[in-house]
């Protein structure tokens, strides 16, 4: 597959049909070894970028966002952080001085709030997921589920009206079990992810208390999922 490929194309080359391929395409993607897109499929790597890369991605609207996902913050108690580009900027821009009970499934996100000193913090253990230097595996959804923490601040691969999705079947255990754990959601979601829908949904809009993403995200989509009863902050 040089780059990208196109359902029509492997369904004619094949002599199968559209249906057929996205089956397959489907599977290959829960193997890791291509990424499903609107029409086809990308190579992994083009999908999957390391954490460093990510983070750079958009990060003057991922600052923004984590700027403004301060203010979702308690002045004490327990919040827990999800993995993720925006939400290690997040974590980076919490102020000290607060009585918080921070847990997280990422190692750069523990490390930030370390470093800062701005907040206690455990990390889950489990095996790590080196692409995002996180921790999603079985043994980290039994922590979590034994987890009652006052604010969730998560993120996702995908965003649409019909909630938050991702490529990865643990990853979205992982997710579910966060929100269940949580009185309250945060979504940071950047503009980028809206209008994808990957393999596994994880939340609908009505796991969602807030959502926080940037102001170029598309107006129609952030009024649909207003008059699901989420608060909204596009900044």
């Amino acid at each position: 597959m040089h780059g990208a490929i196109e359902v029509a194309e492997l369904a004619t080359h094949f002599h199968v049909t559209s249906e057929t391929i996205r089956r397959d395409l489907s599977e290959l993607q829960e193997k890791q070894l291509l990424k499903r897109v609107h029409g086809g499929a990308v190579r992994w790597e083009s999908f999957e970028p390391l954490l460093a890369k990510r983070a750079d991605a958009n990060d003057d609207a991922k600052r923004h966002i984590a700027k403004r996902a301060i203010e979702e913050i308690p002045e004490r108690g327990s919040i827990l952080i999800d993995a993720g580009s925006t939400l290690l900027r997040f974590a980076e821009a919490i102020p000290p001085g607060r009585s918080l009970h921070v847990v997280t499934n990422a190692i750069p996100t523990a490390q930030a709030i370390a470093e800062a000193e701005t907040a206690t913090v455990n990390i889950l253990g489990g095996q790590l997921r080196q692409e995002t230097m996180s921790v999603v595996d079985s043994h980290a959804v039994e922590q979590v589920h034994q987890l009652h923490v006052d604010v969730l601040f998560i993120s996702t691969d995908g965003a649409s009206e019909k909630g938050l999705t991702t490529p990865y079947t643990h990853e979205a255990t992982l997710k579910k079990a966060m929100i269940a754990s949580a009185a309250r959601v945060v979504a940071l979601i950047d503009a980028s992810k809206f209008g994808q829908d990957h393999l596994v949904r994880f939340a609908g809009w009505d796991d969602i208390d807030v959502l926080i993403t940037g102001a170029e995200a598309d107006a129609t989509m952030l009024d649909e999922i207003r008059s699901q009863g989420v608060f909204v902050a596009a900044v």
